[in-house]
């Protein structure tokens, strides 16, 4: 039996979750909901329809796990504890300030429902999560140090996109080489937030729309740029297709420790990631914690989970002894 998926929303982000569908044979794409009429969205999956999310409830049945595709501005902390108490749902919430808020909420639902929801499933948060975990474990005596980029985030791209008067927005985290350099030498450098990344905004606006006003909303804009060097650029609609119509990004998580009696050793791990397509990885990040959900709930568990709670032969279509034989 396939593991039947919903994707609510159909922007980059569900367009890459229903891709890595097509990769994973144990998985079937069920239904894709939208905001938008219905008619007006082409999907590339034959047979499967596109229905308004007013029908979501009427898929209860149908749906073993409902991935979404929201923003994690407006859209996730409203989404997921609604559609928690009907699916196991699987989101990719990355505004990190506010995870164990969203957690609580998340959990409260899926446990009246008794569903699974997993929660910040991505890259970052997500396997540099877990990066940073085992990181931290094995060498309890040292430093993590986390740079982005250069690439488009899109979660600040859709905060930028929300401001009054923006049509269209890319965002660009550009990690600061000098500090990397530091990390990389085993320095264990105490930074500020500014100090390790700069954001670059290449944005469309409206006619008429009051520049002066965007741009500072921009840099004024909590758990996104108030604590970075921004740089924002106004640019026309067709220099944004011209220059920025893909969605690279990648990253690495350093950590940086000693071991020994006397702490003579210097030791070093480095995770990194380049990206040609970030929704595209993310989408199948999501994917895989969707087979880990359907797997939980058919264990009969509830409640919400992170990545740091999920046993990593969950993901894998494997059997334990594939998994043993193959790749441990």
């Amino acid at each position: 039996m396939s593991i039947r998926i919903g994707i609510l929303g159909y922007g980059n982000l569900g367009r890459g979750v229903e891709s890595a569908i097509r990769q994973n044979p144990d998985m079937e794409l069920k239904a894709v909901f939208t905001r938008r009429a219905p008619e007006t969205l082409k999907i590339r999956t034959e047979g499967v329809g596109v229905h308004h999310v007013a029908e979501v409830p009427s898929f209860k049945d149908e749906i073993d796990v409902m991935i979404l595709c929201g923003g994690s501005a407006t859209d996730l902390p409203v989404q997921t504890p609604e559609y928690a108490e009907m699916f196991n749902v699987i989101n990719s919430f990355d505004t990190h300030a506010r995870i164990p808020e969203h957690f609580a909420a998340v959990d409260a639902a899926a446990r009246k429902g008794g569903k699974i929801g997993i929660i910040s499933v991505g890259w970052d948060p997500g396997m540099f999560s877990l990066n940073r975990m085992i990181a931290t474990a094995c060498l309890p005596e040292g430093s993590n140090y986390t740079f982005w980029g250069r690439g488009v985030s899109q979660g600040h791209s859709d905060a930028v996109r929300r401001i009054s008067g923006v049509k269209d927005a890319r965002q660009y985290t550009v990690p600061v080489e000098a500090s990397v350099e530091q990390v990389r030498k085993g320095e264990n450098p105490v930074f500020e937030t500014r100090d390790m990344h700069t954001r670059e905004c290449f944005v469309v606006a409206e006619e008429g729309a009051d520049l002066a006003r965007i741009e500072e909303e921009i840099k004024t804009m909590p758990n996104y740029f108030a604590d970075y060097d921004t740089t924002v650029h106004f640019i026309t609609e067709e220099e944004m297709k011209r220059d920025h119509a893909g969605l690279p990004h990648g990253g690495f998580v350093i950590r940086s420790g000693v071991t020994g009696f006397e702490k003579e050793h210097r030791q070093l791990i480095e995770y990194k990631l380049t990206l040609d397509s970030n929704p595209e990885f993310t989408g199948s990040i999501l994917v895989a914690y969707a087979r880990a959900a359907y797997k939980l709930s058919q264990e009969g568990q509830s409640g919400c989970r992170t990545v740091f709670d999920i046993a990593p032969a969950y993901l894998s279509p494997l059997s334990g002894e594939e998994l043993r034989a193959h790749l441990l």
